[in-house]
């Protein structure tokens, strides 16, 4: 078990953990998550981690089939400028590994944004912490779990 995992269980959240074969020569690992698991592509997203000037950093979760607005991400946390945090951050803030990295369970709670598309899913799918492994859960308890929001925040391809 994740941490991920382990918070949506000791929450009671419904939720189905799905892995799959992850093959380490991929680079996209949403896209990745997306074929092997025969997802809609809209329907899975990936967790982006942000630095927010003067305010450290925080979690993005953005389609995998499209990118994060800066600027949107920076309006809906209420700050000047929001810029893509370097790996080791990402990894040391998270307790994840880049590919792996999920908006639940993090080491400790940073604020979240989600995108607002994700309200038109019944249920999303979201890292569930390690690569080849998927958490599908409704997005009023993703929001619940990480005392995230809604915005738009995604720029699709």
């Amino acid at each position: 078990m994740t941490p991920a995992i382990n918070l949506a269980k000791k929450h009671k959240v419904a939720h189905t953990v799905h892995e799959y074969s992850h093959a380490p020569e991929s680079h996209s690992y949403g896209l990745e998550a997306v074929e092997k698991l025969g997802l809609d592509a809209a329907q899975v997203f990936k967790t982006l981690v942000v630095t927010q000037e003067p305010r450290g950093l925080a979690v993005a979760v953005v389609p995998v089939s499209g990118k994060l607005n800066l600027k949107a991400m920076a309006k809906a946390l209420k700050v000047k400028k929001v810029a893509m945090a370097a790996a080791a951050d990402v990894e040391r803030s998270s307790g994840y590994v880049l590919g792996g990295v999920s908006p639940l369970g993090l080491k400790r709670r940073l604020p979240t944004v989600v995108d607002e598309s994700a309200a038109g899913f019944p249920t999303i799918f979201v890292s569930a912490g390690r690569r080849g492994l998927e958490i599908e859960l409704a997005v009023q308890d993703l929001l619940i779990l990480t005392e995230g929001q809604l915005a738009l925040i995604a720029q699709l391809d």
